[in-house]
């Protein structure tokens, strides 16, 4: 009989990182549910007909957009989602949704992108850089007692957890840090398909992503000032307009592109500039899947996906001189773009269904396998226990007593 298999995700509003993976997962299960917190669906094409089921936070103002904002909510919208029919679950998460409870009889396999980041290893970023306008003073105010509740929560809720994969070793080592579990580890998917590859050097550096203060975008610019060298930077978020307003000439900001764009700045740029500690980092291995090396700070995700002197260099430090000194010393030419393309394919979509699917057959079996021989040996003990035990009452009678086991 078929495994019955449900799949469980934070929140369906934009497209990232976290939703290509659960896109991936769709593909291999179509049949089974998607039991999410929020849901866009116009936001998601590639789900029409799928069976997305949302929590009561689907109709309440607000929750689609402001995600921090709702974490409390969530806790209890994951833990009241029924999945007693279904004998494996996959959380894909980030954040709240592995703390789904099943039957003693599913298998629960997270899949997990980081332990969550303002609970554990951002917290204090978060609270030093809140996003709420006014409310910030509020909100670092009660964040810290709030947050303290989250964070045991969630420690609870990893244990609701049967297996536990990461994206990543660096991931791997939080969820060990953290949650004081081991992990496998299976790297997210990476659609190379619609890039090609290009064998034409280059004449301008790229960079792509959020505009927001962790992704450092603030050193490349000044980096970049200095230089005088042409950079592309494809993304928008919160501080564009001042990175904007700080930047020479040579920079341009194209804001948010479509992927026929963004193909095209891939294939044409030298090089991609990936300043940021990411716990995976996809946009490197697209930039590599077009023949392009990447210049990436040396921490994170990116020291898995990058071979350093074959498919890019690193800059040690996260300021402006470790990468004045990267980009200064970076040479194009050393670089083949067919050894970029193969690294990058190693990371493919087909390659992450094959084996997280190969993951799941055998942990289903090793779970029954478990399952069976708990039963086994409960039963052998049961078998060796008198069933009766004669014992002296205090008037010096015997008298039948059970032993409690």
């Amino acid at each position: 009989m078929a495994m019955r298999i449900a799949l469980v995700h934070e929140w369906l509003t934009n497209m990232a990182g976290s939703e290509r993976a659960l896109l991936a997962l769709h593909e291999l299960y179509p049949e089974a549910p998607i039991f999410t917190s929020v849901y866009i669906p116009e936001e998601f094409p590639e789900l029409a007909g799928a069976d997305v089921r949302t929590s009561f936070l689907q109709k309440v103002p607000g929750a689609k957009t402001k995600h921090q904002a709702f974490s409390l909510f969530r806790t209890v919208a994951f833990e009241r989602f029924d999945l007693s029919e279904y004998d494996v679950v996959i959380s894909s998460c980030h954040a709240e949704a592995k703390g789904v409870i099943t039957r003693p009889e599913t298998l629960h396999i997270c899949y997990c992108y980081t332990p969550v980041r303002y609970y554990w290893s951002g917290y204090h970023h978060y609270l030093k850089n809140p996003r709420f306008g006014i409310f910030n003073p509020i909100v670092k105010l009660i964040m810290p007692y709030m947050t303290n509740y989250l964070r045991l929560w969630d420690r609870f809720a990893a244990d609701r957890v049967d297996r536990f994969v990461a994206i990543s070793e660096h991931v791997a080592r939080r969820i060990r840090k953290y949650y004081r579990r081991e992990s496998d580890v299976i790297f997210p998917p990476v659609t190379t398909s619609w890039i090609k590859k290009s064998d034409i050097p280059g004449d301008y550096f790229l960079l792509v992503g959020r505009i927001i203060p962790y992704k450092r975008a603030d050193i490349v610019v000044e980096a970049f000032n200095q230089l005088g060298l042409s950079l592309k930077v494809a993304g928008t978020g919160p501080d564009l307009e001042s990175l904007r307003k700080a930047s020479a000439s040579n920079i341009e900001f194209l804001g948010r592109v479509p992927d026929s764009q963004l193909r095209e700045l891939y294939e044409g740029c030298k090089a991609l500039i990936f300043p940021q500690e990411e716990d995976f980092g996809i946009v490197p291995l697209e930039a590599m899947a077009a023949g392009k090396p990447v210049i990436a700070y040396r921490a994170g995700g990116a020291l898995e996906t990058i071979i350093e002197g074959e498919t890019g260099v690193f800059f040690n430090h996260q300021n402006v001189e470790s990468l004045l000194q990267a980009v200064r010393g970076f040479d194009a030419a050393r670089f083949k773009p067919d050894e970029c393309r193969a690294q990058a394919l190693r990371f493919d979509v087909e390659v992450f269904k094959q084996k997280f699917e190969a993951f799941v057959d055998q942990a289903w079996r090793d779970f029954q396998d478990d399952e069976q021989n708990t039963s086994l040996t409960k039963m052998g003990h049961l078998a060796s226990v008198p069933k009766d035990t004669k014992t002296e009452g205090e008037d010096g009678r015997s008298t039948n007593k059970k032993r409690v086991v």
